[in-house]
Order: structure tokens, then C-alpha cells, then sequence
């Protein structure tokens, strides 16, 4: 046991027994901790939850209640849904930022082929292509960004 009462026994406002439950996993120096859990599932039932596994596996049930009580709280309608959902969308815009500029890139390597290719300016110009037209060329690249 800690020094003193864990966080959940004092929020509860009783002894900290040697064999308290909650003490390993919610420390009287992070009361916040306890707070959240306590206010979405209820002190007695974080207890039974926590009986109920298996030691090796408290400390990350307790961790991942925390996490979800504190989601809820921040967000009360959809929680960690919400988290999850924004974080999907970021990684759903940074693939298509990545399309885009790979697309770039094939686009200025080919445009620098033809430089290399063709020296004489009046060709290179009769022969230069836009990123429009690479595009509609390769439609593989703009089924990416739509």
C-alpha cells in the first residue's frame, strides 16, 4: 500500500485498507484520475471490474477506463468514438495530400525527361505538357482525388 489513502479512498472518504484495490492503480498524487473514472462507472463497480482480471492485467484496465471515462466526459455524445473518428479522418486527408504530391512529382519528373530529351526550345515547347493534361493521361492519379 502507499503511503497514506489512494485517490479512490479519498474520494470516498474512507480508510485506505492494506488490501485496497484501487491503490496500485489510482495513486493520491493523480486524484483527476479516479475523478473521471468514478464519475462515468462508479467506484464499485471499477472495484468489481478490476476483481474480476486478473493481476497482470489491472494496471492496463484501469488505464484504458481512465482514457474512456475521460473521452466520455470531454465528449458526452460520442466519447472516444469522436477521437477515433477525427483521427481516421487525418489519416484519410494525409494519404490524399501524399496522392497529390507523388502526382506532383511524377509530373515534374516527366516534364524533366522531356527537357533532357528535347534541347531545342521550339520542340520543347510545342511538346510540354500541364498537369491537367498529365492528369487526364493517367487516371489512376485523379481517382485519388475525388
Amino acid at each position: 500500500m502507499i503511503s497514506g489513502r489512494c485517490a479512490a479512498c479519498k474520494n470516498q472518504r474512507r480508510k485506505c485498507p492494506s488490501d485496497c484495490i484501487f491503490s496500485p492503480y489510482f495513486p493520491a498524487n493523480d486524484p483527476q484520475k479516479f475523478a473521471c473514472v468514478h464519475k462515468i462507472y462508479g467506484g464499485s463497480n471499477v472495484g468489481r471490474m478490476l476483481q474480476g482480471i486478473p493481476t497482470y492485467l489491472r494496471e492496463q484496465a484501469a488505464n484504458a477506463l481512465y482514457l474512456e471515462a475521460k473521452w466520455r466526459i470531454d465528449d458526452p455524445v460520442y466519447g472516444s468514438v469522436g477521437i477515433i473518428s477525427s483521427l481516421y479522418e487525418q489519416v484519410q486527408n494525409a494519404e490524399i495530400e501524399l496522392a497529390k504530391i507523388q502526382a506532383q512529382i511524377a509530373f515534374y519528373k516527366l516534364q524533366t525527361q522531356h527537357v533532357e530529351a528535347e534541347p531545342n526550345s521550339e520542340v520543347l515547347q510545342s511538346q510540354s505538357i500541364t498537369m491537367e493534361q498529365f492528369e487526364s493521361d493517367n487516371p489512376t492519379i485523379t481517382s485519388w482525388f475525388n
